[in-house]
């Protein structure tokens, strides 16, 4: 129910005005009517708190969170017998995130005409990629969409906490960088110049270190320019080499990989969402080429997504699964024997989520690891950084004293 501030006339021109709460304004414009009156403005009511909520929430891109919020309610509702259709229109009244509030009411119409929740939610893969729409289908064929939209929850749930390792895993090295490089502009801005001007006060011949010193600070001032420059054609062309040509994405998709560490956690947070989204689809009833199929849509690696169409080929050869990942030379031994077992035992679902929990922890292990080498990293950097310029500095004092 919406609350609308109406203001309206009666037959002698009085001013009435009130509040009213309906489902539309055109049934407040018809109780206005029925009470005698002639309206004259009608406009909904808007709480503070709705307004900063979208303002805050209108450009807001759409998180695996609010996605598994979303399926959490809707499993909860389908559960307790609430057809899916005002379970939509209970959640999009209720979401925070107007774009995605709007995805779900133009989900809502077009399963008013008669699509099914497959369907509609396919003409926006952006939000429902190929995984969901491939659940929630299997969920419809089934006549199992509540068990189809927990299976979906459980996904983006997981999805949100591996993104958020991986993110921590790439934003630590970032933020020391950028610490570092702060320190050498404070130096450069406000601290080199002053001890420049002490210098020439002093006069005479500085010791070699120092004029190596401030020979490299020169170099680096008068050729700013050219060095900012240059570092900004290189990071456009790298972007555009990798956007527009397909040698440079594969060739930078091998370069992430073979990062030391970082390179690391790429490949098994892949690998983990490999076995999660795989176990998700099988145990949904999804075919084994389908499920290749939804992966190599989820891939952004060239290098993986090469790995999973040749598994993919070589299952169509009549491989089994086990057999036709060993084949493609990416996945690691261990991901390929335990998908030998799970093959064998039929139990292959349960396999790869027990499988995809360990790749997680190792994810874990190995952000933890990159935190703890990055941070002795820094101290030792910055510090060797302070210890040039002090010596560079200060020998110049240091050899006045002595004489």
């Amino acid at each position: 129910m919406k609350s609308y501030r109406y203001i309206a006339r009666d037959e002698s021109g009085v001013r009435k005005e009130g509040l009213k709460q309906a489902n539309s304004s055109n049934d407040v414009l018809s109780w206005i009517r029925q009470q005698g009156l002639t309206p004259v403005s009608l406009s909904e009511m808007i709480s503070s708190g709705a307004k900063k909520s979208q303002q805050s929430h209108l450009r807001k891109h759409i998180k695996s969170s609010e996605l598994s919020a979303l399926c959490w309610q809707l499993t909860t509702m389908v559960e307790g017998g609430i057809p899916i259709t005002t379970a939509l229109g209970i959640v999009a009244e209720d979401i925070e995130n107007l774009q995605l509030q709007q995805i779900l009411r133009q989900v809502l119409e077009k399963m008013e005409k008669g699509r099914s929740f497959s369907d509609s939610i396919s003409e926006f893969p952006k939000v429902f990629n190929h995984l969901s729409v491939a659940l929630i289908m299997a969920g419809e064929t089934g006549g199992n969409l509540a068990e189809a939209l927990k299976r979906l929850a459980e996904y983006f749930d997981n999805r949100d906490k591996l993104g958020r390792k991986v993110k921590a895993a790439m934003a630590y090295p970032i933020v020391v960088f950028s610490f570092i490089v702060l320190i050498v502009i404070f130096i450069m801005a406000f601290i080199i110049p002053r001890f420049r001007v002490i210098f020439d006060q002093i006069g005479g011949k500085l010791p070699a270190f120092t004029r190596a010193f401030m020979g490299f600070y020169d170099a680096l001032r008068y050729n700013l320019h050219y060095i900012v420059g240059s570092i900004l054609l290189v990071i456009i062309s790298s972007v555009l080499i990798y956007t527009k040509t397909a040698k440079g994405h594969y060739w930078f998709g091998r370069i992430a990989l073979g990062l030391p560490l970082f390179g690391k956690v790429l490949s098994q947070a892949f690998i983990a969402m490999f076995c999660r989204t795989m176990s998700t689809l099988l145990a949904s009833g999804v075919s084994v080429l389908e499920v290749f199929d939804i992966l190599s849509t989820m891939a952004t690696n060239d290098i993986i997504k090469t790995a999973i169409k040749q598994t993919r080929e070589h299952i169509v050869g009549d491989s089994n699964i086990s057999l036709s990942m060993a084949a493609a030379e990416f996945f690691p031994n261990m991901v390929v024997k335990m998908t030998q077992v799970g093959e064998e035992s039929g139990s292959l679902p349960k396999v790869l989520d027990r499988t995809a929990d360990y790749y997680e922890r190792k994810v874990d292990s190995t952000v933890t690891t990159l935190t703890s080498l990055l941070e002795p990293i820094m101290i030792i950097t910055v510090g060797a950084i302070v210890l040039v310029v002090v010596l560079a500095l200060y020998l110049p004092i240091f050899s006045m004293s002595k004489v």
